[in-house]
């Protein structure tokens, strides 16, 4: 039996072809668009109950709100069972660095401290040996 694993992505391709994959439209929550711009987003599946509440939008209409605050596509490919999964959820981009441990901004600065920190040190031991 397979684990459910999710994976976290903003490329745009990746999120099309998993949605469309699964028969799923890029929508926006009606009554939550404003001045012609998407409201809220949802990607609507065949058979689930957004028929009354989703408007279907263009996968570009789709993308632009998405970058435009932020998001990043969480989803699975499959379920703990083993099936296709339709699980996806729309985090912000800062929330997905956090929880999937995106180090590599913590790792920079940490490697830009040492190096300050040697270079105060050695400026230091040269300053002793003037000194002495």
């Amino acid at each position: 039996m397979a684990g459910a694993s999710s994976k976290t992505t903003t490329d745009h391709d990746e999120i099309r072809k998993w949605a469309e994959a699964r028969g799923g439209k890029p929508s926006t929550v009606k009554r939550t668009e404003s001045d012609g711009e998407a409201g809220v987003l949802r990607i609507d599946f065949p058979g689930y109950s957004g028929k009354d509440s989703l408007e279907e939008i263009s996968w570009d209409e789709f993308f632009a709100k998405f970058d435009e605050k932020k998001l990043a596509f969480l989803y699975q490919e499959k379920t703990a069972g083993g099936e296709e999964s339709r699980f996806f959820k729309l985090v912000s981009r800062e929330t997905a660095e956090h929880k999937s441990g995106d180090t590599s901004r913590k790792k920079e600065d940490k490697t830009h401290k040492a190096e300050s920190k040697s270079k105060e040190t050695a400026h230091k031991a040269e300053s002793k040996a003037h000194k002495s």
